[in-house]
């Protein structure tokens, strides 16, 4: 895909903050420095998002050039736009607890994780003057600053550290070439012991995830499994509830079918859309989810379908003459919903608990503790907060962060098949594969031969 921008930009110094940022679309570049293609980069990295900028910075070090080509005019766009802008960085709970958060992909991050844990992540930002604080939910986010304040902190970092960026440069091209890497961009040809695929994923496309890494991936010859929008709501076809947008659920169980069998099952908080479900819960499971499969949702709050089943029949055996839909508003369940509910079950809306035939009421308990809907797919890229899919697993050094089949090759965060919940999960995992990939081109410790 070719990609058409100004020239290449470079990086200077705001005498406000003192914090590098990228200088705007209409700045004069006519005295930037030039691209120094003749002599060999110890890495390049492609991608300028965190975990580009980050890798950058942990393989800098004396005698080392390191150069990030970013394609977009400014690094860190999908960054500045996490957790609402303010920058859900990471989760409370102990590495073995962040296993769990990434569905399959868990084990293969475990050794990333453990090299750089959360706490690594927090005291790096602290050290650089912004510290995090916890919600209520374990999400931490900067105590008084913003995601543009982290990326600020990663740029001057690379500032410090001597790194080279250069935005605005598309590549198009990976060349093995005998013991270096021949890079080509829309702009210049580079070549570089080391190279980083830092490309991120192909969500949130106008911030510059368009899904580039995978494509060089496939040319190297590294295997690419199917990709799609993970941590989107899902779409239900044949909707019932458009009309109910808003009402939510807390701490409910969602169970997905495929072939009339159990695939996977979460539990979490989901909120009516006008299309389907949102929500944590729903964005969780989304990473799963195909057209046409089955997604069954409880509607009562933390308990299993066979207690609530207990639970509701006991409370409409106790209402005697009174409405169905008010004794069961009193267990907390939104009336507008519960009236939507019973006309889904074929009951009048002022149905009593006495009158309530075994089947009706069967049939009720149902709908709120096991309600079929048929998935008609996710939202699109557009607005996922991640991509499922992307390199295989089983062709990088989970060790290393290193391919398998192409030395000196190292790729890290979002376009490796890796998506982790929401809650800071996605960026721990960025920085996480980063420091580990940094380690290993720095101690030389990869499977290139010298």
């Amino acid at each position: 895909m070719q990609h058409t921008f100004g020239p290449a930009k470079q990086y200077s110094m705001n005498t406000k903050n003192d914090h590098p940022t990228a200088m705007t679309e209409k700045d004069n570049f006519s005295d930037r420095d030039p691209a120094d293609t003749r002599t060999p980069y110890t890495a390049i990295i492609i991608g300028g998002g965190p975990a580009g900028l980050f890798c950058a910075c942990r393989a800098a070090g004396k005698d080392r050039r390191i150069l990030v080509l970013e394609k977009m005019p400014s690094c860190g766009r999908k960054l500045c736009i996490t957790g609402a802008g303010r920058c859900n960085l990471t989760h409370t709970g102990t590495m073995a607890d962040f296993v769990s958060h990434y569905g399959d992909g868990g084990k293969f991050l475990r050794p990333a994780l453990m090299n750089f844990k959360n706490t690594d992540l927090l005291a790096f930002f602290r050290e650089r003057g912004i510290p995090f604080t916890a919600d209520e939910n374990g999400k931490y986010f900067p105590k008084d600053g913003t995601a543009k304040d982290v990326l600020s902190a990663l740029m001057a970092e690379c500032m410090r550290a001597g790194i080279e960026i250069r935005c605005g440069e598309s590549v198009q091209t990976i060349k093995p070439t005998n013991d270096l890497f021949t890079v080509s961009s829309e702009d210049a040809t580079y070549t570089a012991e080391q190279v980083v695929l830092a490309t991120g994923g192909a969500s949130y496309p106008a911030t510059g995830s368009t899904g580039d890494g995978y494509t060089l991936a496939d040319r190297l010859g590294l295997p690419v499994t199917e990709t799609g929008p993970a941590l989107a709501a899902v779409l239900i076809r044949d909707y019932p509830f458009r009309d109910l947008t808003g009402i939510s659920f807390d701490d409910v169980p969602l169970s997905l079918y495929r072939d009339s069998k159990k695939t996977r099952q979460v539990t979490g908080d989901i909120i009516l859309t006008v299309n389907g479900i949102s929500g944590p819960g729903a964005l969780h499971i989304s990473r799963y989810v195909r057209p046409g499969d089955s997604l069954h949702v409880g509607f009562v709050t933390g308990t299993n379908e066979e207690s609530a089943r207990k639970d509701l029949a006991a409370v409409i055996a106790g209402g005697k003459n009174r409405q169905v839909k008010t004794v069961l508003a009193e267990t907390g369940i939104p009336i507008r919903f519960l009236i939507r509910l019973l006309e889904l079950s074929g009951i009048p809306r002022d149905a009593t608990c006495a009158h309530l035939t075994k089947t009706d009421r069967n049939t009720l308990i149902r709908y709120l503790t096991d309600f079929p809907f048929t998935v008609k797919g996710t939202e699109g890229y557009a607005t996922a907060m991640a991509t499922r899919g992307g390199v295989a697993r089983d062709a990088i050094r989970q060790k290393t962060m290193e391919a398998k089949e192409v030395p000196g090759l190292f790729c890290i965060g979002e376009v490796l098949d890796i998506d982790g919940d929401t809650g800071g999960y996605n960026l721990q995992a960025a920085f996480s594969t980063a420091a580990l990939a940094a380690k290993a081109m720095v101690s030389g410790k990869t499977n290139k031969k010298k």
